[in-house]
């Protein structure tokens, strides 16, 4: 018997589970500390890179890996010429070799810089913001707490499989400055779905990428970060062509290393004056030998446990596997701090965010909140999490209260109006994604009795 389409797409989510079932997982770092972690099922199982020594790369946009060192990482007046751009009045500082600026006060709210080898000296303040705040300019990108959106374009109105509410402009305007993403190759061309393409279908990536491209061209003084899930563990070169057409290849930042430490990475200021501030990762299949911008996560960026239903959030290492407590205190990390609801209907279980208690997931304060998991990473780490990857980052205890959350980890003062926000509409989504679970179960077992 031949199924219908739809019902293929309700088995087809029935099956994947959307990481659902969680199974006891143990082993030893390499360090030799044994780890115990509560880890879904269905996490992907891709490979993980290693590299026994740190590989350097040629400066520039055509950077290749190469067996010998090219290029040090260094800023030196030879390969930097750019050390200060005055726009709209305000002063954009950056420092640099030779007769450039160098910067005072690196974590100051109030950064100067004093101008060498040249007729005066007097301090200048830096007012223009990167990534919203004066202060991000002289700080190492490695050195900031960004808030992250969890499956950043999957917006649909009443949809099971919806993670925000807001599009990926607006998401953009509001502060977020790392979008992360789920991708599916279909028919020769990379699309933007959650688990399946019969579940959400949220367009092409070319097509996601050419709106952000359009708002960075309108905000030269901030950097994007992109983290790409590589569903199909398809290969790299599959995914030039969409980044290239939508417009953002001549923004994107090259590493002058692989693995990048948290000391290698430049400064925002010193990114936004050289106009490269389109980062990639992906978390599989990356090959940084043919794609050295397109760079694999694990190698630059560990994560906190999938917590899918767990609200206590623990800020554990867990991928990737077996990495030394050394090695992941000298990488950025990201904290995983979506819950969701895991909804048992028969044979089937699949997870959705788990939208009624948005509110206290996403507060500055409170058990199970954002602020006390950051708060937390803080103290295990000795530093903050770079990336505090959220679901429906406009809900909190307060519009805004993710970015509050940043700022805190950041020193900072967070001022800004956000953001777009209307009561009762999640949870309206809530019920109605009960109700099409309810359907897909249906389906399902419409499905299996036809068999």
């Amino acid at each position: 018997m031949r199924w219908p389409t739809v019902l293929l797409g309700f088995l087809a989510v029935a099956l994947a589970q959307d990481s659902s079932t969680e199974s006891s997982e143990s082993g030893t770092t390499t360090d030799g500390t044994v780890v115990s972690v509560t880890t879904p099922v269905a996490i992907p199982s891709g490979t993980y890179q290693e590299f026994s020594t740190t590989i350097t790369l040629s400066d520039g946009d055509e950077s290749v890996i190469a067996s010998t060192t090219h290029y040090n990482g260094t800023m030196t007046a030879s390969n930097q010429t750019a050390v200060t751009t005055t726009s709209d009045s305000l002063t954009l500082l950056v420092g640099g070799g030779g007769g450039g600026t160098t910067v005072i006060g690196n974590n100051s709210m109030n950064a100067t810089a004093t101008t060498t080898g040249t007729a005066t000296n007097t301090p200048v303040v830096n007012t223009r913001p990167c990534n919203s705040y004066p202060e991000f300019c002289t700080r190492k990108y490695s050195n900031i707490t960004m808030v992250a959106t969890h499956n950043s374009p999957f917006v649909r109105k009443n949809s099971v499989a919806a993670n925000q509410a807001l599009d990926v402009t607006t998401q953009l305007n509001d502060g977020v400055r790392t979008l992360q993403f789920q991708t599916h190759y279909v028919n020769g061309t990379m699309y933007l779905c959650h688990t399946t393409c019969q579940l959400l279908d949220a367009g092409t990536l070319e097509a996601y990428l050419t709106d952000v491209n359009k708002w960075m061209r309108k905000n030269p003084y901030d950097v994007v970060t992109f983290i790409i899930g590589n569903f199909d563990y398809v290969s790299p070169e599959n995914f030039t062509t969409p980044i290239y057409n939508s417009g953002l290849k001549d923004l994107i930042y090259t590493p002058t290393k692989v693995p990048m430490a948290l000391n290698d990475w430049p400064t925002l200021s010193e990114m936004i004056l050289k106009q490269k501030r389109a980062v990639f990762f992906m978390d599989y299949q990356a090959n940084q030998t043919a794609y050295p911008w397109l760079m694999d996560q694990f190698s630059q960026v560990w994560e906190t446990p999938f917590s899918p239903t767990d609200p206590a959030f623990p800020c554990t290492q867990q991928r990737p596997p077996g990495l030394s407590k050394a090695d992941a205190k000298d990488r950025m990390y990201m904290a995983n701090h979506n819950l969701n609801l895991q909804l048992n209907l028969g044979s089937l279980s699949m997870l959705i965010p788990n939208t009624a208690q948005l509110d206290e997931t996403n507060a500055v304060n409170g058990s199970g909140s954002l602020g006390e998991m950051a708060q937390e990473c803080n103290k295990t780490w000795g530093r903050p999490p770079n990336f505090l990857l959220v679901d429906y980052y406009n809900y909190g205890n307060f519009n805004g209260s993710v970015f509050e959350v940043a700022a805190q980890m950041n020193n900072v003062t967070y001022d800004r109006n956000c953001c777009g926000k209307t009561s009762g509409a999640l949870r309206e989504v809530s019920v109605a994604g009960m109700s099409t679970v309810l359907l897909v179960a249906v389906g399902v077992q419409m499905v299996m009795s036809a068999f």
